[in-house]
């Protein structure tokens, strides 16, 4: 199968890595200097060339902001025939520019992101699938990473989108407050340097990544329950209550255990 790639940061190298083996692949990025170590791969010079590529399935692995737009300028170049998918983490306005655009699509989401994934070691990482996907878009998609052994769920664009409020809003955040209490002080305690470091890598993702995450419509709720969770451990610090602690670290195991 011919597939073409767009954007070639750590996910897009990764596809093209997973997918040159077995199929005819091209990839482009406006910044050229990224595709001087890629293999075999065609290296397209701009959109113009997918015509001549003619890809039959179309990969968008650019940033989150740039989503849509790559898809528009793309568009023109493809046979009407070629199949598109995302692989972005938030959604967002997706579903409606799906529901006008002339391709038949899939939508997914890795869920090993390249800061905190070793994209050659992802047995037994999960892979979301939009379910509103177009079915024969959504079985080329699950062929393309049958041989990674994925766990495969399945939501619809609504439902991802509340879900990642919870898997991606809750960390983000928790991780960000972190950073934000930071001093220059040296600690050389472990349980912190393992905290900022998960913080940093965090703060490695691109600004407007973090910052749809965060503006997921579904994100206040979860925020809203972190405020809720520390004003109740204020009370209890203050009010130095080992027996309610107790209970609270015990509703914490718990909570833990059920995962």
């Amino acid at each position: 199968m011919r597939i073409a790639v767009i954007g070639a940061g750590n996910m897009g190298c990764w596809l093209v890595h997973e997918l040159a083996g077995f199929h005819q692949v091209a990839v482009y990025d406006r910044d050229s200097s990224k595709l001087k170590n890629i293999k075999n791969a065609l290296a397209l010079a701009s959109f113009q060339e997918l015509a001549h590529f003619r890809p039959e399935f179309l990969f968008n692995a650019v940033s989150l902001r740039n989503t849509i737009e790559a898809f528009e300028a793309a568009a023109p170049f493809l046979d009407r025939d070629c199949f598109i998918a995302d692989i972005t983490s938030i959604k967002g306005e997706l579903p409606e520019y799906y529901r006008q655009c002339p391709f038949r699509f899939a939508s997914c989401h890795p869920m090993f992101g390249p800061r905190f994934a070793v994209l050659n070691q992802i047995e037994d990482e999960n892979l979301i699938v939009i379910s509103e996907s177009d079915e024969e878009a959504k079985k080329h998609l699950l062929n393309f990473f049958e041989k990674c052994r994925l766990n495969v769920f399945e939501y619809s664009f609504s439902e991802h989108d509340e879900l990642m409020s919870y898997s991606l809003t809750l960390p983000f955040a928790s991780s960000i407050t972190f950073a934000a209490c930071l001093t220059s002080k040296i600690v050389p305690g472990t349980t912190f340097e393992r905290h900022k470091e998960i913080a940093r890598k965090v703060l490695q993702e691109d600004d407007f990544l973090l910052a749809e995450v965060l503006f997921n419509p579904h994100s206040i709720p979860q925020l809203e329950k972190i405020c809720s969770r520390l004003e109740f451990l204020k009370h209890i610090i203050k009010a130095r209550d080992y027996e309610e602690a107790e209970k609270f670290f015990a509703r914490l195991r718990k909570n833990l255990e059920q995962l």
